[in-house]
């Protein structure tokens, strides 16, 4: 019996089919993702002889991490907690009894950076010894490198190869002593390590010492900075502010400085100078002075008809970061329809005579809190 044409095509579909080694493809086939998110691939089967076998392999053959989860029926690929280890290349492989086939997909994990010091520190050395760290950032995105100096804004000169970023001194002084940072940073984040360098001088030259070289006071408060000198003669210890005066309250004892009732504006480095005829040595500290918040309402009254805007901005000065709420002293809450706003507005598209009152706003930082109120007349 001859076969219509329709079922000769079907036939050689079918056929085709049948005979045939399977045919997939992954989705997506590449994927970035942060440390901790959650991603998943999938293995699509587009053709081929059934029954095909599904098979999930890392490319280089090793076993998939424990945190690779696949699904029921072998096709989706999933990595709960993504971390670093994950990243890499991942391939479907597709079996049937006709022949087998692959194909590959690629893992990104971004991660913040890390680094480390070669060598780790402290180091003491000699003066006039040639003095070299390295750095070496790692993370995804690749980080950028930078040194600075603790307590100083001065552009220090490296040199930089790939991932290393290398601060070195042909000879070093006594005035290189002191604590060096090396920061990453790249989108994920930014991390920094510090080391100590301690440059023995010469005999008889002086070299100096802060503690701390580096604080975070309150307003208000007295602070002590310890500078100590060895040397011969004994030297003469001198203290200086970078770019400014010494704050008028300040005094100077056994190399001691105290400052007494700190200020915002006392914040800036602080430099011990020890001085004798062999030489001089420098010294620095860093001081930031945290203020709480002082907060003002503007404006402080406002009088309004049935229907108008109203719009009250918090203001608040002291170190940041600052958080602003609302309330209405003797009041259960706020006015229904009330929007409050992270940088301490409160709006009110159209007011009701119940609106009238007074709001009081309450600014808060780690160092405290303060308050202020505005009136709102509302009159028919």
């Amino acid at each position: 019996m001859d076969l219509l044409p329709g079922a000769l095509i079907l036939c050689s579909l079918l056929c085709s089919v049948a005979g045939q080694a399977p045919v997939i493809s992954i989705e997506p086939r590449a994927a970035t993702v942060r440390q901790g998110e959650t991603v998943s691939f999938r293995c699509e089967v587009t053709s081929g002889a059934q029954p095909i076998q599904l098979e999930w392999r890392r490319a280089n053959n090793q076993a998939l991490p424990d945190n690779a989860k696949i699904g029921p029926d072998g096709s989706v690929l999933t990595f709960a907690n993504a971390r670093t280890g994950n990243q890499g290349q991942y391939r479907c492989l597709a079996a049937n009894s006709v022949g087998r086939k692959s194909a590959t997909a690629m893992l990104t994990v971004k991660n913040p950076p890390k680094v480390r010091l070669t060598p780790a520190g402290p180091l003491q050395v000699r003066m006039g010894d040639p003095v070299s760290v390295e750095c070496r950032g790692t993370g995804r995105p690749r980080p950028t490198l930078m040194w600075k100096r603790l307590g100083s804004t001065l552009q220090l000169v490296t040199t930089e190869t790939s991932d290393v970023n290398t601060i070195q001194w042909p000879a070093v002084r006594p005035e290189d002593s002191g604590v060096y940072i090396c920061q990453a940073e790249n989108s994920e984040g930014v991390n920094e390590v510090k080391i100590e360098i301690f440059v023995e001088g010469v005999l008889g030259a002086p070299v100096a010492s802060v503690s701390p070289t580096e604080m975070t006071v309150v307003e208000g408060h007295t602070v002590t900075i310890q500078c100590q000198a060895s040397g011969s003669p004994p030297p003469v210890i001198t203290w200086s502010k970078l770019r400014a005066p010494l704050p008028w309250k300040h005094t100077v004892a056994g190399g001691a400085l105290t400052l007494t009732s700190v200020g915002r504006q006392d914040s800036g480095q602080y430099i011990c100078n020890a001085t004798n005829i062999h030489g001089y040595s420098e010294a620095y500290t860093q001081m930031e002075v945290e203020t709480p918040p002082y907060a003002t309402c503007l404006p402080d009254q406002v009088r309004l008809h049935p229907g108008d805007a109203l719009q009250l901005q918090c203001l608040a000065h002291g170190s940041h970061p600052i958080q602003f709420s609302w309330s209405r002293p003797g009041r259960a809450g706020l006015p229904a329809g009330v929007q409050t706003t992270k940088d301490g507005k409160l709006l009110i598209a159209h007011v009701k005579l119940n609106d009238g009152g007074t709001y009081k706003c309450v600014a808060t930082n780690h160092v405290g809190s303060s308050e202020a109120t505005a009136k709102v007349i509302i009159k028919p």
